[in-house]
């Protein structure tokens, strides 16, 4: 009764055919990652291999690296540190490439991108370096895809006050790098207080949500420290020139 009990399958268990149909690969490709080390094997009963929920998350794991640009053997290395918590692993890694906010692209036409600048349309170096910025995407046939239409708005507003493109994108240029230097120190911050004692513990299966709250919380705390910062910098930058213009005026009389 026993032997009969133990040649049972796992209640989860899909063979390798229904795990390549659930996760769109290959029964080769899914012996091929067994190969490299990337998939645990399968738990067998009798002759049947079963694979569990635990496969297809490293499987998705496996593509989300890939799609990041990792290599194969990369990929290994980090999925064998993260052992059985691929899902966990899979769904932090989701909250750290998902947008910070809901700020839906918008498509445009050159036209109507150089329209507040007078219409005139934009010379090639201008454009091609509104694309190294990552500010628009080439759609072909005249259509830019407009990643932020908040950047793009803050353009269009300093176009009323009768600032050049080339002005304007300085400023932007300018303020990505300084963003780019506070969102580094910020994730230093939770790297270096929250991830590293996390990972020295061995990654607690228990702690991952806590882990990726935390890193939720981090990114709306980062923005709100920016910003009062920025006011205040702001106000100590507006008091610096009137003091200067004053001082000048003084001067000349």
């Amino acid at each position: 009764m026993a032997d009969s009990k133990e040649a049972d399958p796992p209640t989860d268990g899909m063979t390798i055919e229904e795990l390549a149909e659930r996760t769109g690969m290959t029964p080769r490709n899914i012996r091929a990652h067994q190969t490299r080390g990337l998939l645990d094997p399968p738990l067998v009963r009798g002759r049947t291999g079963y694979y569990d929920t635990e496969h297809v998350a490293r499987i998705d794991l496996i593509r989300e690296l890939q799609s990041e640009g990792f290599n194969l053997e990369a990929i290994r290395r980090i999925v064998d540190s993260a052992g059985d918590s691929s899902g966990e692993l899979l769904d932090f890694t989701r909250v750290v490439r998902g947008p910070f906010e809901d700020e839906e692209p918008e498509i445009l036409t050159i036209e109507e991108i150089a329209r507040p600048w007078g219409g005139g349309l934009p010379d090639d170096r201008l454009m091609e370096r509104v694309e190294r910025l990552g500010l628009m995407r080439p759609l072909g046939s005249g259509r830019y895809e407009v990643i932020s239409p908040k950047l793009l708005a803050a353009g269009v507003a300093m176009a009323d006050l009768g600032i050049p493109p080339e002005v304007a994108l300085d400023a932007l240029e300018s303020l990505r790098g300084r963003s780019l230097a506070l969102a580094d120190l910020f994730m230093d911050i939770f790297s270096e207080q929250i991830w590293e004692p996390f990972d020295r513990a061995g990654r607690p299966k228990e702690e991952w949500p806590e882990v990726r709250d935390s890193f939720e919380t981090m990114r709306p705390i980062a923005t709100e420290a920016f910003l009062a910062s920025f006011r205040l910098a702001m106000e100590a930058a507006g008091e610096k020139a009137i003091s200067q213009a004053i001082r000048r005026d003084l001067d000349s009389a």
